[in-house]
């Protein structure tokens, strides 16, 4: 796979930058990196939204162009940015769509059970909302869950 168009999601956390490393190898080698941010300001009853919408994208902007400025140091040639307003994974979703990405490459906390069912997961509605290639990595010094004992293996088949 030699993709042309990568798009990182990042929203400011050292998770969501750890997939920088990977995205801008491959960028090197050519493709445009797209970093992206998803932005949404707060709703607070009775006040006017576009104040904290405006600070909320400008916010975006900048921490974006500060990536940008860092992927460029590490030798990559082709970096846009691009910031979307609204939820983190319909964001995302739309923003590969429309802008022709061929490869995403996130992070993910990597929660299951009870954490995954209260916080959601970002990665996983990101996965089933689209049919771009993803590469997902976890933080190298994330906690790893071995399978409980005895339980079974779940066996499904990846269509690449």
């Amino acid at each position: 796979m030699t993709p042309k168009k990568i798009m990182v999601p990042l929203d400011g956390s050292r998770l969501a930058e750890v997939a920088l490393p990977e995205a801008f190898e491959f960028a090197r080698r050519g493709a445009t990196l797209v970093l992206m941010r998803a932005a949404e300001a707060a709703r607070l009853p009775a006040t006017d939204p576009t104040e904290s919408q405006v600070a909320v994208v400008q916010e975006a902007e900048g921490y974006l162009a500060s990536i940008a400025e860092r992927a460029r140091k590490a030798g990559v040639q082709n970096v846009e940015t691009a910031v979307w307003y609204g939820p983190p994974a319909e964001s995302i979703i739309d923003a590969a769509r429309t802008r022709d990405i061929d490869l995403v490459v996130m992070s993910s906390h990597g929660r299951s059970g009870l954490g995954r069912l209260v916080l959601g997961s970002v990665a996983e509605t990101v996965l089933r909302g689209t049919t771009t290639p993803i590469l997902l990595l976890r933080d190298r010094e994330a906690p790893v869950t071995p399978p409980a004992e005895g339980a079974p293996a779940v066996r499904e088949t990846a269509h690449v």
